[in-house]
């Protein structure tokens, strides 16, 4: 009986601290000033391609519209992680409601757990494209892009509503201080203090079927790429299914990399300042550059820019 009563006296944890990047007041003013410049230009950059996507007719193929995809929720991803990380730097601490974390954690891993879906529905595109160049316009016509785009945003959906479902089913009972720059899984569940084995459990799961899955048939897409391409006649034929194929593997790489060291290790591993810096790898770094490499390189997505210019 007594247990429960002083269960029941525990004030539960109203708002949360998060600690940011850094507390150092010099450091913090020069990184406001980093960390805003690559935020708009973030917003400018997947905005123009979004844009450039929806107003050409000639980007309107399957490639172009996974794109146009990836670049929405790259702007989702920005919007949702760089404002605790500005108002952290700003403000050094920025304090955050019960409410208001669970929400961005729930938008998180919506955005984190879509873009694996769509990035192994890039790799099949991109396997379908080399290894059955025939079959392309029906395997990967209109309608299937589009039920390929929206499982990737539903699986997303349906990953967060369980995850968050039982990170807020939780106790926080104090501290409330979170060593990181947004609220993030890892953060929460050392702050918990009530039993978190079937959360651990429920996060392992979700990691295995979206995570791993996801990378499992991206690779299992390139390995049969790869067989295909060394059977190429000439080297120029296989030069050019490369190309096509290198811009998704430097992404692929620079995400998975990243999401697997930090996801992949226990839920509830100490969130280190290293870990901090590794996070702004896939929630700051991977948006800006996504543009850049996939787009921006691409002679069409060029040639339209130049257009809309004119």
């Amino acid at each position: 009986m007594e247990p429960s009563l002083e269960l029941a006296n525990v004030t539960r944890v109203q708002q949360f601290v998060l600690l940011g990047l850094s507390t150092r007041l010099g450091v913090r003013d020069v990184l406001f000033a980093v960390f805003l410049a690559l935020y708009l230009l973030t917003l400018l950059e997947n905005a123009v391609i979004v844009s450039l996507i929806c107003s050409h007719s000639e980007l309107r193929k399957p490639m172009y519209f996974f794109l146009g995809n990836l670049s929405c929720l790259e702007l989702c991803y920005v919007s949702v992680t760089m404002p605790s990380l500005l108002a952290g730097l700003w403000n050094g601490l920025y304090h955050i409601s019960f409410l208001a974390c669970m929400t961005q954690l729930f938008f998180f891993i919506v955005l984190v757990g879509t873009e694996c879906i769509l990035l192994a529905s890039m790799a099949y595109d991109r396997y379908v494209a080399i290894c059955r160049p025939l079959h392309y316009p029906l395997l990967m016509r209109p309608q299937v892009c589009r039920g390929l785009a929206l499982s990737s945003w539903l699986g997303g959906l349906l990953v967060s509503v369980v995850k968050t479902s039982c990170i807020a089913s939780l106790s926080y009972c104090g501290p409330n201080v979170l060593n990181h720059f947004f609220c993030d899984v890892s953060p929460l569940l050392n702050l918990s203090c009530t039993h978190v084995a079937l959360t651990e459990l429920v996060d392992f799961i979700s990691a295995i079927v979206i995570l791993w899955g996801c990378l499992l048939m991206t690779l299992a897409s390139y390995v049969a790429i790869g067989r295909t391409v060394l059977r190429m006649p000439s080297a120029a034929a296989r030069h050019k299914a490369l190309s096509t194929c290198a811009s998704h593997l430097v992404v692929v790489g620079i995400f998975y990399s990243a999401t697997i060291f930090i996801y992949a290790r226990p839920s509830r591993a100490e969130a280190m300042d290293f870990n901090k810096v590794l996070s702004v790898v896939y929630t700051v770094v991977t948006p800006l550059c996504n543009p850049v490499i996939y787009c921006l390189r691409n002679r069409e997505v060029r040639a339209a820019f130049r257009r809309s210019l004119h």
